[in-house]
């Protein structure tokens, strides 16, 4: 048996404390230490010496933020932002996975008053903590950067690491192999989860102005968070972004981010491409869902050309419909690399049902799609 995972909570309610310490009791999940606030929290980690660190963002003294930055220079470790779920609160939880956390879960109004059923959010945190603490794939080394992204570095071009793509490790074989420059594809649809505010933040900022498709967006996450993010990309990108409308006219060059909580579906009407926002199904363990922008990309599309991709995340959304996607015979597909996925999670799922073309890690992926739009 494994040791338990070593957790550290920083809030400075002692209320919050005591329910996030007793929604995480599990025989693998152990409590070593609490701290009121960030400067409490950076005296008390180098004694408890954590795996993974929950870290509220709004406290006195030391917020969240400032404590985050710090603790990625003097003691880099998993970090789990609380977060409210206001669009303030929204703000400052991508500004911590800009910082260097590696995930949020937001303060349900059930969790913060302590009442009524909390099941699913002990699921959603015990989960997220036993995730998170073992990821091989937190860079001790990584560079802190700041939120802000300058103009230079939005037409900077994307730096392709001089690595083939027979040496990058997939599940139990390499899956290699090139996506050809003709015919291309007419449209790409994307899924991310777990890790993939930051993975967007770094791929779709290389990707050229001129792309000649539009790419639509299933990252799961909250309604209140989307806009935000959506607009947080479109500041750093050079391509158009923004979160999806209902009746949206997909066009080149333009990025469309699902809204949390509803289901973002392709339709194609008289020859024209159209958006479609949906609650169903209700069904699905996500909403938005990868698997059903797919299906959708799948029914609308007939035989055009499509770009599938799916990027780090927990569980297996989206592999069952690149699956599909992949059966028709005119979709490209690519999958990250476990080497830079914060959870090899659903790009596992997908290699695993032999749907996958490509597997990149994240810094390789605009390349790609340079080498075959030859843009």
């Amino acid at each position: 048996m494994t040791d338990p995972i070593r957790v550290m909570i920083v809030d400075d309610s002692s209320f919050m404390r005591r329910t996030i310490e007793r929604i995480l009791v599990a025989e693998d999940i152990q409590i070593v230490g609490t701290a009121r606030d960030g400067l409490d929290a950076l005296e008390k980690i180098p004694v408890f010496k954590p795996d993974i660190v929950t870290l509220d963002v709004e406290m006195p003294r030391m917020d969240g933020l400032a404590c985050l930055k710090q603790i990625m220079i003097d003691h880099p470790l998993p970090v789990l932002m609380l977060s409210s779920i206001t669009h303030e609160g929204a703000k400052a939880t991508l500004d911590a996975l800009a910082l260097g956390a590696l995930d949020f879960i937001t303060k349900e109004k059930n969790f913060i008053k302590g009442e009524g059923d909390l099941s699913k959010v002990q699921q959603e945190l015990q989960d997220k903590i036993r995730k998170l603490a073992r990821t091989p794939k937190f860079k001790l080394n990584r560079p802190v950067q700041s939120p802000a992204v300058s103009s230079a570095t939005i037409s900077r071009p994307a730096v392709v690491q001089n690595q083939t793509l027979a040496s990058v490790p997939a599940l139990s074989k390499v899956v290699s192999g090139t996506i050809p420059s003709h015919p291309t594809a007419e449209m790409i649809v994307l899924g991310c989860s777990t890790g993939g505010p930051k993975a967007l933040q770094d791929f779709l900022p290389h990707v050229p102005k001129n792309l000649p498709v539009p790419i639509l967006i299933v990252q799961h996450m909250p309604a209140s968070f989307t806009k935000a993010f959506a607009e947080r990309l479109n500041s750093i990108s050079q391509l158009e972004i923004k979160e999806a409308s209902n009746g949206d006219i997909p066009e080149a060059g333009h990025v469309y981010i699902a809204p949390g909580g509803i289901h973002m579906n392709l339709r194609s009407r008289s020859g024209r491409y159209s958006i479609e926002l949906t609650p169903e199904p209700a069904s699905t363990l996500h909403r938005p869902s990868v698997d059903v922008l797919f299906q959708s990309a799948y029914e609308a599309c007939g035989n055009t050309q499509l770009l599938a991709i799916i990027l780090t995340g927990m569980g297996a959304d989206g592999a069952q419909g690149m699956q599909k996607l992949k059966s028709k015979g005119t979709t490209y597909t690519i999958a990250e690399s476990e080497s830079s996925c914060v959870v090899y999670g659903m790009p596992k799922s997908a290699v695993e049902l032999g749907c996958v073309d490509v597997v990149a890690p994240i810094q390789e992926m605009a390349g790609i799609l340079k080498r075959h739009f030859q843009i």
